[in-house]
């Protein structure tokens, strides 16, 4: 059992004349097979926290705590967070030009394990990810991201999920440049990684539709920077109905951050 527990964390972000405040306290915990829900308009800093998390330099902590099995998540680099068992799911991946897929989540692989894994055993795992994401072999040799669909950047987002086994993953809008069945599939290989490993899951949406799919056991509402209310599944429907007005209205002011 793992757990990810988030205490009072405040975030700003350099405009180039001043740091703005973004993150205004969050705090929340999530443990190995629970899959949290963060729902939220748009700038209200869901995407802010899944970066600070994860390290991007662009954003300052100004306060609070990031822990992971008690280890302090702030405390380190990128790279030794993904190797501590975090995972983040970019809504929008960069393209890496030269570089194949195959060569790619191999490396990736060697450098979260600290050795390289069988090559015959690899491409097994390799294989069978694809099949399970209903993606053409021919797939393994293209270039990372480049000229990738929607929906084939996220499948690729979610075979790195299953062949990497982090311990925690933080979907950053998942959901979004999907059509139906790319959803579907995509959907499916969260709840199929989720169940394999034991994996916690953050996915953070606007949207109940990949909720249909992913059945969350917990879903936070975000406005201003914090988390405002939480509930269950029945959350998701409700905000889908009556959208985030009266949480923004509440919070006083308008939203703060990406």
């Amino acid at each position: 059992m793992s757990t990810l527990e988030i205490r009072d964390l405040q975030v700003s972000v350099n405009t180039g004349d001043e740091e703005k405040p973004i993150l205004a306290g969050v705090d929340l915990i999530i443990r190995s097979g629970e899959t949290h829900a963060i729902m939220g308009p748009n700038g209200s800093g869901k995407s802010t926290l899944a970066y600070s998390i994860a390290g991007h330099p662009k954003y300052t902590i100004t306060g609070g705590s990031v822990l992971l099995d008690g280890e302090d998540v702030l405390e380190m680099s990128v790279d030794e967070r993904a190797r501590a068992g975090l995972f983040l799911a970019m809504q929008y991946p960069v393209e890496v030009p030269g570089v194949s897929v195959s060569n790619f989540l191999r490396t990736a692989k060697t450098a979260i394990d600290g050795e390289a894994p069988k090559l015959r055993t690899w491409v097994k795992e390799l294989q069978q990810a694809m099949d399970d994401l209903e993606m053409d072999p021919q797939f393994a040799t293209r270039s990372v991201n480049e000229g990738f669909s929607g929906g084939e950047k996220k499948r690729h987002e979610i075979m790195q999920l299953e062949l990497l086994k982090p311990k925690m993953a933080i979907l950053d809008e998942t959901d979004s440049g999907l059509d139906i069945d790319a959803l579907r599939i995509v959907s499916e290989g969260i709840n199929r990684v989720k169940e394999k490993q034991g994996l916690g899951v953050l996915l953070i949406t606007h949207y109940t539709r990949i909720l249909r799919y992913v059945k969350p056991d917990f879903v936070h509402v975000f406005v201003g920077g914090k988390i405002v209310e939480e509930g269950g599944p029945e959350l998701a429907e409700q905000l889908e109905a009556e959208g985030y007005d009266r949480y923004v209205k509440g919070a006083g002011t308008a939203a703060v951050g990406a």
